[in-house]
């Protein structure tokens, strides 16, 4: 079946604007002037966009599609501001879902920045909240988080257990508080809990929705794992998903994972396919275990620590070399960028380029200056999460110093160089609003309003295209997705305004009226407000 959208404004992210745009079965057939569109759609639908801004679908550069999924089933806590308001959340959650003892009770959002106390829960406190469930309570990132005392002995956690490396077990006077971070918390998250499967059905359902509302057709997930394997052979089996989802592969435990679906590397099938590896080198920025070159603000000599050694890293991203496979490495801080920058140029030392697997740094917050020109030799595709400025901004103030937080995410700087970069959310950690991106890397503005790196700043059509045309590339997908051009895909997101004529602060405010994957409507926002 043939569509024609005309009567609008359409950003093709190429070639500029046209007047329409022809799909044929999902797939772009021609795009030009409406006259001539018109005399070639003999016998198409019509659609008339009256008025609408059409661009191409935006693309999820780097996010967690089943945290983000099982997130919709936790306690949210980005309003709480006392530990008060905490423990009667959690009780509130208890009363109201019936949940018997024994069954684990977790939060997600929580932000000591947030808090009047200034600090972590500690694990009595949660137990004074529930004392007959174990409970995790974990930071916005996802780096950290408290357990009461019954979910550390579920975990079996003791005052003798000790920190992994790359991890902190919260310890003072000789007795657990609760606080887990980064590994110390990675490795105890299998332990906890999972929802029933008609609990995971329904949730899976609603985070696609979720991103379809935001406008996004293909997302990620972003560390991929064998015990994982169970949950998407059910996605699969019961036909859930319709986003396309490229899913990366913990390089430490995903022997199940390659082996299940080795028909998916590389390419779709069901809507699902293996971009390739993924692998932790720090923590986050806002929780201070990012690593760092030079020591955070008012911690001494304190720079954060490294989750792997650089051994690990080389043999890592050599493998990935050898099977010709994209390699995707989480880097907050510039120490990490820095061993990432190092490794790479081992491996590629040893006659195993890497430009042909487009390896990308994910988050690069604190990615100096000095660094860029690596990564444009490497070359290294930067994802930058740029909605930090806006969401922890403030805090990085407070943890660098002005003049280092004006230069989180240099996008401007990497444009400038003629580095190809990427945004992203990380998703469950804020909402994937790519509207909300695209403002912040335009306006730059913390909560607080300060303007963090004005020389950071980029135009909004340089915003656009890091969320649609580069996203594509990064997944080897440009020649099918991320602008309206005969011969991709017919993935298209339709907005109330257009984001190149209104001013920076009303871009936050544009609306997604609808979202069309291969040419079918996904998400209309006007059957959602009903």
């Amino acid at each position: 079946m043939k569509t024609l959208y005309l009567n609008g404004t359409i950003i093709t992210m190429e070639e500029g604007t046209a007047q329409a745009v022809l799909e044929e079965d999902g797939i772009i057939t021609a795009v030009g002037e409406e006259e001539a569109m018109k005399a070639m759609a003999k016998g198409a639908r019509v659609v008339d966009l009256d008025g609408k801004t059409m661009l191409p679908a935006f693309i999820d550069a780097h996010s967690h599609f089943s945290a983000y999924a099982n997130s919709m089933l936790q306690i949210p806590l980005e309003e709480v501001v006392t530990f008060g308001e905490l423990k009667e959340k959690i009780r509130e959650y208890i009363e109201k879902n019936n949940i018997p003892e024994g069954k684990w009770v977790i939060a997600k959002g929580f932000d000591p920045g947030n808090m009047e106390e200034q600090t972590y829960p500690t694990r009595q406190v949660l137990d004074e909240a529930a004392p007959h469930h174990p409970v995790l309570v974990q930071h916005k990132s996802g780096h950290m988080g408290v357990m009461n005392t019954l979910g550390l002995d579920v975990c079996g956690i003791t005052r003798n257990t000790k920190s992994p490396e790359g991890g902190r077990i919260g310890m003072e006077h000789g007795e657990l508080t609760g606080y887990l971070e980064e590994n110390a918390l990675i490795q105890y998250l299998d332990v906890v809990g999972m929802p029933t499967k008609e609990e995971l059905q329904e949730v899976f359902l609603k985070a696609q929705k979720s991103y379809a509302s935001y406008g996004i057709t293909t997302i990620q997930e972003g560390m991929t794992m064998d015990s994982m394997v169970p949950l998407y052979q059910m996605l699969e089996s019961q036909h859930m998903l319709y986003l396309d989802l490229v899913a990366y592969a913990d390089m430490a435990n995903s022997r199940e994972l390659l082996t299940t679906f080795s028909d998916r590397i590389s390419r779709y099938r069901n809507h699902i396919k293996i971009g390739g590896y993924k692998i932790f080198l720090d923590g986050s920025p806002q929780g201070r275990t990012a690593w760092m070159r030079t020591p955070y603000k008012g911690g001494g000599d304190y720079k954060g620590y490294p989750t792997m050694t650089d051994e690990a890293v080389y043999t890592a991203i050599r493998t990935a070399a050898k099977e010709r496979r994209q390699i995707l490495a989480h880097c907050n801080g510039d120490a990490a960028s820095d061993q990432y920058i190092r490794m790479c140029r081992r491996v590629e030392e040893e006659g195993y380029p890497l430009k042909s697997i487009r390896p990308v740094l994910i988050h690069g917050q604190l990615l100096g200056l000095d660094q860029l020109e690596a990564v444009k030799e490497i070359p290294l595709l930067p994802s930058f999460f740029v909605a930090h400025v806006y969401h922890w901004g403030d805090t990085h103030i407070r943890n660098f110093g002005k003049e280092r937080a004006d230069f989180i995410s240099p996008a401007g700087s990497a444009g400038r160089k003629g580095i190809r970069y990427t945004f992203h959310q990380d998703s469950p950690v804020i909402e994937p609003d790519m509207l909300e991106t695209v403002w912040c890397a335009i306006s730059r503005k913390t909560k607080k309003g300060v303007t963090l790196g004005e020389m950071e700043k980029i135009s909004v059509l340089d915003a656009l295209k890091a969320v649609t045309i580069h996203a594509a590339y990064q997944y080897f997908e440009e020649g099918e997705k991320g602008s309206i051009k005969p011969g991709k895909h017919a993935d298209f997101v339709l907005l109330d305004k257009n984001p190149l004529e209104v001013s920076a602060d009303e871009i936050r405010q544009i609306r997604v009226l609808e979202t069309i994957k291969d040419g079918k409507i996904i998400y209309r926002r006007e059957e959602m407000e009903q």
